[in-house]
């Protein structure tokens, strides 16, 4: 099972980057993101054998991470079919003006979206310290191209952000790689290789120090690439500037395998009696992302670079969570799940929002629920859920989150957590409700494409009933990875 979730999207990419029709390109990204998910469905049902002599295998931790990649790739790749084609028929009419051809090649478009896939997943199934590094540095190679799909240049400006910003993470990430190594090395007798599995057994006759500085490295090397502030000064415009499709890629798959690194190295500071280690340095970097993305929020006049500062705050949730502990790392899984679906669905809407009124000002929106009323309703549902109001699912994360730090005597941090998610809840409501209400000059009840609608519809839907109810399966695989994590 593992090798077909890999081989797969890499075989497809192979595929859709020699093909030169795009309907045929278009059938086999959507195809293979359906054959994807199911082969990660079927893992809820068989556990995969491990590859590779326990390099590659699926825990928990991996499970849920790599469920929801699953789906929401799934989510974006119907999606793109349509943006695809609203994209080559925009071109075309400026091209037919005189205008350059302003859109990427589509084959490289579809096939970097496939390796993209393939490397996401290759961090969900590594249990070896260095491969895992090198699949988090191959979704930085595979997604750079996406960002830069408008070959504009404030696109080129990001993607150079992205690309140097993350390159020097990965090579903090890198060192922290070279101190486990010498922790495991001076634990006395044989030296422990990088696997998660090895490292936990052997965990107690760890060098603390050399244990302790990794995680430090790790935590700075990962964190630039999940987006903690202060290190998410790429993740604003690379999420602004990319397409629709590919920032919800960005912010609900991407952000969460940087934190599955973090997380990997956190289970070997809990089996080594240093957990408290790290989970204290994980709530500082949490409050201080969600006090960061409160400042940037308020009055934020790009309603993608609002959406992408509010990554910002929900990473910084699920690390506080992580840090609090307990009950706590059972919300943080959970919120994982929740964010996901939310942000995914909400820049899927933003591009629908930007197709129309062709500008990301919140100034020039106007008016979204008579111009496009699903997309409108989709718009202020995704607002509440994503400012965790009830009965959405982020509100049930994020009180599981909340109840644990009190119930733990944390009182200054949940203060200051309900402090931040108040000042981002007014914010993004003074933004997003003018877009939806509001005067304008467009005709009301424009069209939208089926292929527009269906996917964040069907996202929304999702966030809304794991509001009311957990299926058990998914329960329990939540359960499971909290488990993993002490």
């Amino acid at each position: 099972m593992i090798a077909a979730l890999l081989l797969l999207p890499v075989l497809a990419a192979v595929i859709t980057f020699l093909l030169r029709p795009d309907a045929p390109r278009r059938v086999l990204l959507v195809a293979t993101a359906f054959g994807h998910t199911a082969i990660t469905a079927g893992t809820w049902v068989v556990q995969p054998a491990s590859v590779l002599g326990g390099w590659l295998q699926l825990d928990g931790l991996g499970r849920l991470f790599l469920s929801i990649t699953s789906a929401l790739f799934l989510a974006a790749a119907v999606y793109s079919a349509g943006y695809l084609q609203r994209e080559r028929r925009g071109a075309r009419e400026d091209f037919e003006e005189g205008l350059l051809f302003a859109n990427a090649p589509e084959p490289t478009f579809t096939s970097c979206l496939l390796l993209f896939l393939a490397a996401m997943t290759l961090v969900t199934v590594s249990h070896r310290f260095g491969l895992l590094w090198v699949a988090v540095e191959a979704t930085t190679l595979a997604s750079a191209p996406l960002i830069y799909f408008h070959r504009q240049h404030r696109s080129l400006e990001a993607t150079w952000k992205y690309l140097m910003i993350c390159s020097v993470g990965i090579a903090l990430a890198l060192l922290g790689n070279f101190f486990l190594a010498v922790a495991a090395s001076d634990a006395g007798g044989a030296p422990v290789p990088l696997v998660l599995e090895q490292l936990i057994n052997a965990a107690p006759h760890l060098h603390i120090a050399w244990l302790k500085a990794a995680f430090l490295l790790f935590l700075v090397g990962y964190g630039t690439k999940m987006g903690l502030a202060p290190l998410h000064t790429w993740l604003p415009d690379a999420h602004s500037e990319a397409p629709s499709v590919v920032s919800a890629l960005l912010s609900g798959a991407l952000l969460n395998c940087a934190f599955l690194g973090i997380l990997r190295v956190q289970q070997v500071c809990v089996a080594a009696g240093e957990g408290p280690f790290g989970q204290e340095l994980l709530v500082d970097f949490g409050l201080l992302s969600m006090a960061l993305a409160a400042v940037f929020i308020v009055g934020q006049a790009d309603y993608k670079r609002m959406l992408a500062y509010s990554s910002v705050e929900h990473m910084g949730i699920l690390t506080l969570g992580v840090g609090i502990g307990g009950t706590a790392t059972f919300g943080a899984m959970l919120h994982a799940v929740n964010h996901s679906l939310t942000k995914a669905m909400l820049f899927l809407v933003a591009g629908n929002i930007l197709a129309v009124y062709q500008s990301k000002s919140t100034s020039e929106v106007r008016g979204v629920l008579r111009v496009l009323p699903v997309s409108g309703m989709l718009w202020v549902a995704g607002l509440f859920a994503i400012t965790g109001s009830p009965p959405f699912a982020p509100f049930l994360s994020e009180l599981t989150i909340l109840k644990a730090a009190l119930d733990q005597g944390r009182n200054l941090v949940a203060i200051a957590y309900l402090v931040f998610l108040a000042l981002i809840f007014v914010g993004m409501m003074s933004i997003v409700l003018r877009m939806a209400q509001g005067v304008t000059e467009r005709q009301p009840g424009t069209p939208e494409p089926a292929l527009a609608i269906i996917p964040p519809a069907a996202l929304g839907v999702l966030v809304l009933l794991l509001g009311l109810y957990i299926p058990a399966a998914l329960q329990r695989v939540i359960e499971e990875a909290a488990r993993a994590l002490g």
